[in-house]
């Protein structure tokens, strides 16, 4: 099924699967079958089969031989060891980055700041993570490295996906990362690069700190 903006049938039922992960309609593991989210959004199940292997290339989904589609359920050990990772590409990455970054780069940064704030305000999780992304990808690519470009966009989709399914250690309350990113920027925009590798430790730092304290 087709409509006249070529959007098909298991494009709808992906969007829709998505947002209901995001807004917690589904739980961590929760078993996902077609038929039953055919019947439900009213459609075959070969589009909803369709959006389950989507979501299974984003990480989201688990599709098990024999067993059908599950949501993803990281362990508490693997969220903590992808950004483990992510630490030290990423103080690589902005040591990098900080002599070099140009003024275009550092606007571009500005505008993520400006996002970010206006995101968390909203409290919409898939923005502020999309936003949160793509601060952390500009200082990437501001190195003009493209195997470290690749190996923090890999670590960031993957540290991306946990981040749903651990939530509780976003505090919409407070948002002590938007400070962070600002002294971040500052530090790129004086290309201090021991500056911006020791800020970059501590604000990655804080949320391994912070999920460690999770129960």
């Amino acid at each position: 099924m087709n409509d006249s903006m070529g959007v098909t049938a298991a494009d709808l039922v992906y969007g829709r699967i998505r947002k209901c992960i995001f807004k917690k309609e589904f739980t961590s593991g929760q078993r996902l079958p077609e038929i039953a989210l055919a019947k439900e959004f009213d459609v075959s199940r070969t589009p909803v089969r369709e959006a389950l292997r989507r979501l299974e290339s984003e990480g989201l989904v688990q599709i098990i031989p024999g067993l059908g589609a599950h949501l993803a359920s990281p362990t508490r050990k693997e969220v903590l060891d992808a950004y483990e990772v992510r630490k030290d590409l990423e103080v690589l990455a902005i040591r990098k980055a900080a002599p070099i970054i140009t003024n275009i780069q550092l606007c571009r940064l500005q505008d993520k700041i400006d996002e970010e704030r206006k995101t968390f305000s909203d409290k919409d999780l898939e923005s502020y993570l999309n936003v949160n992304n793509a601060f952390h990808m500009i200082i990437a690519e501001s190195t003009d490295n493209a195997t470290l470009v690749s190996c923090v966009r890999n670590v960031l989709s993957r540290v991306y996906v946990q981040a749903i399914f651990f939530e509780t250690f976003f505090d919409f309350d407070t948002n002590p990362s938007l400070d962070e990113h600002i002294r971040i920027q500052a530090a790129l925009a004086a290309h201090d690069d021991k500056k911006c590798a020791k800020l970059m430790e501590e604000h990655i730092q804080a949320t391994i700190d912070s999920l460690r304290l999770e129960r």
